[in-house]
């Protein structure tokens, strides 16, 4: 936080003031229970939902303990729910006037991934970067460590653990929290405190008053705004209860589930129906119905797969788009209602929004007013209403909630109150139905039979495709030989699962998420195997950096022998569409056009694919996934990173790499590195080239635009004039007139700001290009928006003043 600082004034070694933040169930209640000495906080199975703090002295000292809710791991600031956020900043004055230290708590009975490791730095961003000079990480289950030292649990973890230890200025202590009558560790951590306070020279970390301010006053707007959108829901049930006065109970009703993956579909599903203790664990992959009694309503609840959060439908692979259009013919004659299920836990932006309607309106129209928004996981709400959740998360959820006409429901995930929920929700859904006449959303036949024409093509093509590289497998078999070296390279997009995919091959863990090439070897299946992981490329070109060309040509070049395989790697539960092509083209073109002949797809999430064949998965996808199959001349493999375990599909990938050598008559891939440079240097200009360009055109635009807006104002100041002259000092101005002229005055205004600021664009863009030709920042964007402003703001001129004459 900006302005939060630390306040340099003398703090008494006989009080200590300390918070514990970190991950859920990472030991921060336990934890402060062992500071003080005495179980002051619940802890076990309750979970912490707001910050709450205590107070003990403790061998002679006043201390003053503050316990927080954990955090859920989240990679950015912006994943992380705005009304969260705010109370995490408000955390340090639960102490005043500040915290000595922050307790980093980390427990040892678990691997502290790259993951972790940025969910902690997004965290302590909403603190300041000053933060850190006041904080220590905490160990917890430090009966885990056995004869090992904390010191080489730390190293044995890896870069992730040791960068955070690293940003605490290696301070950091151990808890044992099985052990409370050790009270050494206790006496231990309150040295390490005070030699940091002594070190901060008696500083502590402050909440800045006007943040603070700040702060509480956007909660006040929140919660009031909550209490009007609380009062709203219920003045319409009133209402519709005034507008239906025969509301029977329905004998029978249909739903369908949807929403992204790992809202909790499904145990909404098992909730509604009774079934918690039918809980698989697994994704669904196909909607399923499944049929129960609530009371003397005979219930049937369709689940759906979901897709991926925040991502367009676009993003989303047919199959899946295909499985949730399906899921409305499961029900005939259709749904009363669908669940639109969204996390409380989570933020809400507008790519959530984005992907949420994108899906949503694949159903046809009509959808929305069937659906009811039902949030999950609002036991972590707290005291917190779902109402101010709503409120906090800003505009795309309540954009979404007044799409459904400001219906919703929250579940929690305890069984306190499980009835109680369910049949309000179950009430809810009863008044929808009502309002609709007691009608079901009836699907339009045209979609079901898109999907049953769709999957005839697929099966076929599908069977054509494996026909094809049976054939080709059986010829190569006779003559494969198993290599008793295998030298493989990973090449994909950021985010695909490469170093994942690397790990599976080499069964064992050593890759992870980097901007460089990394070679590890192991021996596999009787092989010694070579894995060299290179970095990802971004989805769109256009961002693609010198850097990262530079590193996957590298990659080649690790292996001076050359390699066996390029596999490409390509995950199932994302649509692979022209924009993912182009981007892999222009990097694998690097290489001159032999490369193809040496690589295969590696598809990974191959338990996506439930009972569906890859073949189905190719044909039924974009034609830019056939067109790389193709262009690898159909090889390729499918493996599930989940089951590292499995060798089979291992040795398949070993016995098919094996194949694809057999055909290459034994040659493995060794690049012209001269030649490979050379396209790479050429790639690069022609990436300057485009900036350039781009540049110029934008300086084009503006100059004709401010020529544009030149003209236009001359032309509102004569019509300004001509008014003025028209209008007699003794003839009062009508109200048209009036408001006519106000317009005209307020866009020549607008105008005059307009050109100033695109003046000063044209005069800063050469002196932008002059220096620097390789850089890579944009200038402003030009959107459509942009271009249509002036002209439809002198259309609306025009018309005020042809409404006066």
């Amino acid at each position: 936080m900006e302005n939060i600082q630390e306040e340099a004034e003398s703090a008494t070694t006989s009080e200590i003031r300390v918070i514990l933040i970190g991950g859920r169930w990472a030991g921060k209640s336990s934890s402060a229970n062992t500071i003080l000495g005495k179980a002051r906080f619940e802890c076990g199975r309750t979970r912490t939902t707001g910050a709450e703090v205590r107070h003990e002295v403790v061998e002679g000292r006043k201390l003053s303990v503050v316990d927080t809710p954990g955090w859920r791991g989240s990679l950015s600031i912006a994943e992380i729910p705005e009304g969260e956020k705010l109370r995490f900043k408000l955390h340090a004055s639960k102490c005043l006037p500040g915290p000595n230290v922050f307790l980093i708590v980390i427990p040892i009975d678990s691997a502290f991934s790259g993951e972790l490791r940025a969910t902690v730095e997004e965290q302590m961003k909403l603190l300041g970067d000053r933060a850190w000079q006041f904080t220590m990480l905490l160990f917890t289950y430090g009966d885990f460590l056995g004869v090992k030292t904390i010191e080489q649990h730390i190293e044995s973890e890896g870069e992730a653990l040791k960068w955070v230890v690293e940003r605490c200025e290696n301070r950091y202590h151990v808890f044992n929290n099985k052990d409370k009558g050790n009270s050494s560790q206790v006496s231990q951590l309150l040295e390490k405190i005070d030699e940091m306070v002594w070190n901060n020279n008696s500083s502590y970390y402050r909440v800045d008053r006007h943040t603070l301010k700040i702060i509480t006053e956007k909660q006040q707007v929140v919660a009031e705004r909550a209490k009007e959108r609380q009062k709203k829901a219920e003045e319409q049930r009133r209402h519709m209860a005034t507008q239906i006065p025969d509301m029977k109970p329905i004998t029978n009703l249909q739903m369908i589930l949807l929403g992204s993956r790992s809202v909790g579909k499904t145990s909404v599903g098992n909730t509604i129906l009774g079934f918690e203790g039918q809980k698989s664990g697994k994704r669904t992959e196909q909607s399923v119905v499944q049929k129960g009694f609530v009371g003397k309503t005979e219930v049937k609840v369709v689940d759906t797969p979901g897709w991926w959060k925040g991502f367009p439908e676009s993003e989303t692979p047919q199959v899946i788009k295909d499985e949730v259009m399906r899921s409305m013919f499961l029900c005939p004659p259709g749904p009363h209602v669908f669940l639109l299920v969204i996390d409380a836990d989570a933020c809400f932006n507008a790519k959530h929004l984005d992907a949420v309607t994108t899906h949503m309106e694949l159903l046809g129209e009509g959808v929305w007013k069937h659906t009811i928004i039902v949030f999950t996981r609002g036991d972590w709400l707290g005291t917190h209403t779902i109402e101010e959740y709503i409120e906090g998360e800003g505009h795309a959820l309540q954009s979404l909630v007044e799409k459904c006409g400001n219906r919703y429901h929250v579940l929690a995930d305890t069984t306190v109150n499980e009835g109680s929920q369910v049949t309000e929700l179950l009430e809810k859904i009863t008044e929808i139905v009502a309002v609709n006449g007691w009608d079901h959303f009836v699907p339009d036949e045209q979609i079901f039979e898109t999907i049953e024409e769709r999957q005839r093509k697929v099966e076929q093509g599908a069977m054509m495709r494996q026909s094809q590289v049976e054939a080709k497998r059986r010829s190569l078999k006779g003559f494969r030989k198993k290599l008793e070296e295998l030298r493989i390279v990973m090449l994909g997009q950021k985010m695909f699962g490469k170093s994942l995919t690397g790990n599976v091959t080499l069964c064992k863990k050593v890759f992870s998420t980097s901007e460089h090439c990394r070679v590890e070897v192991g021996q596999v299946a009787g092989r010694l195997v070579t894995v060299i992981d290179t970095p990802g490329w971004w989805k769109d070109s256009s961002y693609c950096t010198e850097q990262t060309d530079r590193e996957i040509v590298q990659g080649l070049s690790l292996s001076p022998l050359g390699v066996h395989a390029v596999l490409l790697v390509v995950p199932l539960d994302l649509t692979f569409g022209e924009t993912q092509r182009v981007a892999l083209e222009e990097h694998v073109n690097l290489f001159d056009d032999k490369v193809w002949k040496h690589t295969m797809v590696l598809f990974t999430h191959g338990d996506k694919l439930a009972e569906k064949s890859v073949e189905e998965h190719i044909e039924r996808n974009h034609p830019a996934l056939c067109w790389l199959v193709e262009k690898c001349d159909n090889k390729y493999h499918t493996m599930n990173n989940m089951k590292m375990s499995d060798m089979n599909q291992i040795t398949e990938l070993f016995e098919k790499i094996e194949e694809m050598v057999t055909g290459n008559r034994g040659q493995v891939f060794c690049p012209d590195m001269t030649t490979t440079n050379l396209r790479m240097y050429e790639k690069i200009r022609r990436r300057q080239l485009k900036h350039v360009l781009k540049h110029r055109l934008e300086e084009e635009y503006r100059r004709r635009e401010v020529e544009l807006m030149r003209d236009f104002r001359e032309t509102l100041v004569d019509l300004q004039t001509d008014i003025g002259q028209r209008v007699t000092s003794t003839k009062p101005k009508s109200i048209g007139e009036y408001y006519g002229e106000l317009e005209i005055k307020k866009e020549v205004q607008r105008l005059d700001k307009e050109i100033m600021k695109s003046s000063n664009y044209l005069s800063g863009s050469m002196e932008d290009l002059r220096p620097d030709l390789t850089e890579e920042t944009p200038g402003p964007a030009i959107t459509a928006s942009d271009q249509m402003k002036s002209t439809s703001n002198f259309v609306q001129v025009v018309n005020w003043l042809s409404n006066l004459s």
